[in-house]
């Protein structure tokens, strides 16, 4: 059992019942989903490209990353619906709670100038999105094997109600927001 999990068990989840005063368990909020998105425009003229970033999505979150197709035709962007446009990962159970624990305890800390994550970066349903600007803080990442440095949409996606809730959730878990 991944550690955040085992600490979202035995801490947050009791710390998060007292606080907010639920009655029943199954109203503390908890982590659903982790999305990884990445957009890659130049593989409107180059398909190979979106190879490099499902190599390296797949490197950093260990599962197959799925290639995003347009959805309308943008005559401005020369884009036609049905082109492939991105990649993404969705992370669950386990291999979410892995990949958090990477994120906030080895790779942000990574960031030049890192001082901490945005707290303001909610949706207003309990969700939290953070932008990444280059893959090279993941240590799964070799700098000799990347063909260009790409950035990246990180969602956390929750039960939670509120965006208080979720601050809550997400600062007990040990993500580092700045102060």
């Amino acid at each position: 059992m991944p550690n955040l999990k085992t600490k979202y068990t035995e801490e947050v989840a009791p710390a998060l019942m007292q606080k907010f005063n639920y009655k029943s368990t199954m109203q503390i909020p908890r982590i659903e989903k982790i999305v990884i998105n990445v957009g890659c425009s130049e593989a409107r003229e180059n398909p190979k490209v979106l190879d490099n970033v499902v190599r390296d999505l797949g490197i950093i979150t260990g599962q197959k990353a799925v290639v995003t197709k347009a959805k309308k035709s943008v005559a401005n962007f020369k884009l036609r619906e049905g082109m492939p446009i991105g990649a993404k990962v969705t992370l669950r159970h386990d291999k979410m709670w892995e990949f958090m624990d990477r994120l906030f305890n080895v790779a942000l800390p990574r960031v030049r100038d890192f001082r901490g994550i945005n707290a303001n970066a909610f949706d207003g349903r309990g969700n939290y999105a953070l932008g990444i600007k280059e893959q090279l803080i993941f240590p799964e990442i070799e700098y000799d094997k990347i063909d260009k440095i790409r950035g990246m949409d990180i969602v956390i996606c929750t039960t939670a109600q509120s965006d208080e809730e979720a601050r809550e959730l997400l600062t007990l878990v040990g993500a580092p927001f700045a102060k």
